[in-house]
């Protein structure tokens, strides 16, 4: 049987990493050439630094009243359920 170095393993994920980086660079560039030519702007952050934009905190998202009140009727209705099945679990 053939005695394998630990560092071939580890240069073969050297490699494999750097081609994974590679592609997805070129991945990254034509999705950022896509959203050009659609008018929207670059997501990703290596798009902006390469651009030479300042990165911008992102926006808060900001959610209607009604909204909110559908998310909480609908999030005290899964607690209702799990306290349910809870009170159940226990006196069976």
């Amino acid at each position: 049987m053939a005695i394998v170095k630990s560092n071939t393993h580890s240069d073969i994920l050297r490699y494999a990493l750097t081609h994974l980086e590679r592609e997805r660079d070129q991945i990254q560039q034509k999705i950022d050439h896509i959203n050009s030519q659609l008018g929207q702007r670059t997501s990703s952050p290596a798009a902006a630094a390469s651009s030479g934009e300042e990165s911008a905190a992102p926006r808060k998202r900001v959610l209607s009243a009604s909204a909110r009140k559908r998310i909480a009727a609908a999030q005290k209705k899964r607690w209702a359920e799990h306290r349910k099945q809870a009170k159940a679990s226990k006196a069976a």
